[in-house]
Order: C-alpha cells, then sequence, then structure tokens
C-alpha cells in the first residue's frame, strides 16, 4: 500500500468561504444543535425503555458520543475542510466510501431538516395560531435558507440567541423539579428504578442509550464550518467537548428533574414530557414551553441545514456532486448553491408529508457515517502533516467505531429493512461517483 501524500499546512489552501467563527461562537453552534427539538421528547422516550432512572441511559450515551466526538476533533485540526465525514473518508478509503459517508449525511441532514419543518407547523405552534402546514413549512424553510446564505455570522449569532433560550427552557425545568420535590410531591426513588417489566438493568440502559444517542449526534453537524473557523486548531477541541460536557449535564439534570416530579407511566406515555412537569408544578403558563419548543426546532433545523449546505458544497469541490454546488455567493461568501439545492431536497420530503418513516433511519445512518470517521482515522494516521493538532489516544477511534457496532445491533429489524434501502441507493450512487473520479483522473 503507498503511503498517503504529505498534508499541506492550512495556510497553503486557502477558501473562498469567509472565517467568521470564533471559539464562542463555534462552542453555541455545537450546544445549540446537541440540546435540539429532541430533548422535548427525549426524556418520556427514555423512561419507557429504561424507567425512571432516565438519568443512567443519558450519562452512556453521552460517554459514547464522546468516542467519536475525539475521531472527529482529531480530523478536524488535521484536516480543517468543509466535507466533514465525506472528506475524511476519501482521503482514508477513495471516492467510493467518500461519496458513501457523505451520502448518508446528507440523507439524514436532509430528512432531518424536513421533519423538523413539519414539526414546526404542528401542535407547538397551533398553540397560538393555525395554519396550513403546507405554508408554514414552504415559508420556514425558505426563511432557514436565507438566513443561512445572508452569512454564517448571522446564522450563528442567531443561533446564540436560540440556545440561550433553549436552555433557559431546561434550566427552568430543572428548577420546577427542584421545587415539586423540595415541596413533598416528587419521589426521589424513582431515581434508582432502573429497569421495565421486559427487560433488565443492562438490557435497559443500552435500549435507553440508543435513543439517548440520537441527541448528542449534533456535533458532527460542526465538521461542516471548520473552514469558516477563524482558528479550528485551537477552537474546535474546547468548543467540542466543552459544548458535548454541557449539554450532558444538562440532559442529566433534566432527566433527575423529570423523573423525580412526575411519575415514570406519566412521563413515557407523554409527548411532551418536560410540559408534564410544569404541569405539575402549576404557575407557568403552558404556552411559554410552545414557544421555547418552537424555538428549539427552528434552531436545530437552521443548524442542520447549515451542515447539509456546506457538506454538499465539500463534496462537490471534492468531484464527488455536481461542480455547481460549489458556486459561491459573491460578498456574503456563502454556498448559495449548495444551500439551494438541499433546502429544495428538505422542501419536497416535508411537502410529501410521509418523512416518518425515514427519520426512524436516521440514528442508522449516523451510526454507518460514525463507524467510518473512526476507522479513517487510524487509517490516516500514516498521512504526515507538518501543522499542531489534537491526537486522541488510539483506543478511542477504535472503542468509537465498536461502539457504533453495538448501538447498531439494538435497532430494531423494521428500521434495518428501510436503512438497507437507503443505503442500497447511497452505494449505487457511490459507484457511479467512483467512476467518473477514476476516468477524470
Amino acid at each position: 500500500m503507498k503511503p498517503l501524500p504529505t498534508t499541506p499546512p492550512a495556510s497553503d489552501s486557502p477558501t473562498p468561504l469567509k472565517k467568521a467563527l470564533t471559539t464562542p461562537l463555534l462552542y453555541f453552534f455545537i450546544l445549540g444543535d446537541v440540546l435540539g427539538a429532541g430533548v422535548y421528547v427525549l426524556v418520556g422516550e427514555v423512561a419507557a425503555e429504561s424507567g425512571g432512572a432516565v438519568w443512567a441511559p443519558l450519562v452512556v450515551a453521552l460517554c459514547l458520543a464522546l468516542l467519536t466526538a475525539a475521531s472527529y476533533a482529531e480530523l478536524v485540526t488535521k484536516y480543517p475542510r468543509a466535507g466533514g465525514a465525506s472528506h475524511y473518508a476519501t482521503l482514508a478509503y477513495g471516492p467510493f466510501l467518500g461519496f458513501f459517508a457523505g451520502f448518508c449525511m446528507l440523507a439524514a441532514g436532509v430528512v432531518s431538516v424536513a421533519a423538523l419543518a413539519r414539526g414546526f407547523g404542528g401542535d407547538y405552534l397551533s398553540e397560538f395560531i393555525t395554519l396550513p402546514v403546507v405554508l408554514v413549512t414552504v415559508v420556514f424553510l425558505t426563511a432557514l435558507a436565507l438566513l443561512n446564505a445572508r452569512g454564517i455570522s448571522e446564522s450563528t449569532r442567531a443561533n446564540v440567541v436560540a440556545t440561550v433560550i433553549e436552555v433557559g427552557g431546561m434550566l427552568l425545568v430543572i428548577g420546577l423539579g427542584a421545587w415539586i420535590v423540595l415541596r413533598g410531591d416528587g419521589d426521589l426513588k424513582r431515581l434508582t428504578d432502573l429497569g421495565t417489566s421486559r427487560e433488565g438493568p443492562v438490557a435497559a440502559v443500552l435500549s435507553g442509550a440508543v435513543l439517548a444517542y440520537y441527541s448528542f449526534v449534533g456535533f458532527e453537524t460542526s465538521v461542516n464550518v471548520a473552514e469558516e473557523t477563524r482558528d479550528p486548531r485551537r477552537s474546535y477541541p474546547r468548543a467540542l467537548f466543552g459544548a458535548l460536557l454541557t449539554a450532558g449535564a444538562v440532559y442529566a439534570l433534566v432527566g433527575v428533574a423529570a423523573s423525580a416530579a412526575v411519575p415514570t407511566e406519566t412521563l413515557s406515555e407523554s409527548s411532551g414530557p418536560l410540559l408534564e412537569v410544569v404541569r405539575a408544578a402549576g404557575g407557568v403558563p403552558t404556552e411559554l414551553f410552545g414557544a421555547v419548543a418552537l424555538v428549539a426546532v427552528a434552531n436545530g433545523a437552521l443548524l442542520t441545514g447549515i451542515m447539509s449546505s456546506r457538506l454538499a458544497y465539500g463534496m462537490a469541490r471534492d468531484g464527488l456532486l455536481p461542480g455547481f454546488l460549489t458556486k459561491v455567493l459573491p460578498g456574503r461568501r456563502t454556498p448559495w448553491a449548495a444551500i439551494a439545492a438541499t433546502t429544495a431536497l428538505s422542501l419536497l420530503l416535508a411537502l410529501t408529508g410521509d418523512v416518518s418513516t425515514l427519520a426512524s433511519t436516521l440514528v442508522l445512518l449516523l451510526l454507518v457515517v460514525f463507524f467510518l470517521v473512526n476507522t479513517s482515522l487510524l487509517v490516516l494516521r500514516r498521512d504526515t502533516t507538518s501543522r499542531d493538532h489534537f491526537r486522541a489516544p488510539t483506543i478511542l477511534p477504535v472503542l468509537g467505531a465498536l461502539s457504533c457496532v453495538l448501538l447498531a445491533t439494538q435497532i430494531e429489524q423494521d428500521v434495518w429493512l428501510r436503512g438497507v434501502i437507503v443505503l442500497a441507493v447511497g452505494a449505487g450512487l457511490a459507484t457511479i461517483a467512483s467512476v467518473r473520479s477514476r476516468r477524470a483522473s
């Protein structure tokens, strides 16, 4: 096997994208994506799988996510380019797996934005006004695309405001849960209730961790703004690990507060488990949480839309997607063609309405991507570079790859059947892209 080419310093690789992200902005970018809309239904789903000790699978999921995050930290600081997993897999394995990894990320991102757009026009919005879902979806996605195209600085500043609101809502839940316990209406014994009638403690934690894992995977979207970060080698590890640990602490405290304040059966049967805490406490308008949820949904869609457009831009620059996707808006220096294309696909999926069948495959798609990222890191250790970068202990990418396999074995059979179809489409397109790349070379 011939050695990999030496990577030039970052300064030798100019980018047409504007470098505007500082460490605090990147921290809030990652935190805002991790603390997304999923947390507002996550606690109930985890409680149904794991019992009252909701905090346990959340902590396990955080530890598993940190394994793959360490691989991302090394790869981002070594190769600070848009494209993320697709770029790393291309360097390590060639264009076939490079396209395949990018396709999985794009599929997950586009479907996620479509699902969030549908969710924005649903029950949360109806707390304030009733409008046709189709109209709300079109306006919502158009507004997000315009904000995305306006500039990464504007998008991330909007994210900072939204993230503060999201965290404020969760801190409110934590405070209300503590108040319920202090006034004698809570039950701290539920915090040690691990397992359900269907399975024992270990299986219950693992089942809950699969669900909880999805709540931490937002960090991979930040990889695709590495080119727009002023000093990624210094900023990215700090922002990444800081945001994940912050999110893990908030999630664990929310889980403790919700489980102690509300009976497990009530949490598991509710589509708005955090709203149950607000109702149990009393004195806080339920509309307040409707507004917070809308902000969370919009923020999650914005950040995922940024990721999808930058990923498409990076794949096009690597020759894995049509070249027109590399077009950048003059002045604003944002990838307008990639933004338009990914928004159009999300809009198409959202308007057809049946996105739930693909949404359930998101975790599977991301596990495939994370497996490729962890193994790519091990391959790319042979690549020499003159720049300083973060280096993860070798055991971490190994454990990260094994954790992806472990979690994949916990995914239900019907999800696998749907996921295999998406993966097969990606493999077919990857074959075409690989042949075209060889001919071009």
